[in-house]
């Protein structure tokens, strides 16, 4: 658990850097793209707003297939996910938990999946929630949605209340 935890501290280091550099560059005219910079700075932003904090939060992190559950600055529950696959991406930003539903029935152009458990809603259609029809945990394979294993999924649904911010980005891996 203790190497979980300094790796999680690492990454965290590494995202304030890339943060400081994305800024450093965007003022110094540097050659990244300024909308891709904004969004990575308000993310990073909002990263270091919630540490400072002892308020819960999510953290998905698309590149690593990871969620961590945190209270302010320390890592409390960390998980393997499937996000979106190529064709229909998680988007990355700074959301909440709109709606929680203990079951819920979730359908798509070419899905319909009933008694999803544990389902949290965090933009629009984005959720977090347990899926019990595949173990591909650790790769992208969803509609968009992060999928957690059913047992993990309860835990984060007991744990997490409507309101409980959820940041979603792509780390350097």
């Amino acid at each position: 658990m203790n190497s979980i935890i300094n790796s999680i501290y690492f990454r965290r280091a590494g995202t304030f850097c890339a943060g400081c550099a994305l800024t450093f560059a965007a003022f110094c005219g540097g050659s990244i793209p300024a909308i891709a910079g904004e969004q990575h700075n308000i993310i990073a932003n909002k990263i270091m707003q919630l540490q400072q904090s002892s308020e819960r939060w999510i953290e998905i992190d698309l590149s690593r297939q990871r969620l961590i559950a945190w209270e302010g600055n320390t890592p409390v529950y960390a998980v393997i996910i499937s996000s979106g696959k190529s064709s229909t991406p998680t988007r990355t930003g700074t959301f909440a938990v709109e709606t929680k539903y203990r079951v819920a029935r979730m359908t798509g152009p070419d899905y319909d999946v009933p008694d999803v458990p544990y389902t949290m809603y965090y933009d629009g259609g984005m959720a977090i929630h347990g899926a019990y029809w595949h173990n591909l945990f650790g790769n992208p394979v969803t509609h968009g949605c992060t999928n957690v294993a059913v047992n993990h999924a309860k835990w984060l649904f007991e744990w997490a209340s409507v309101g409980t911010p959820v940041v979603v980005h792509k780390s350097q891996v």
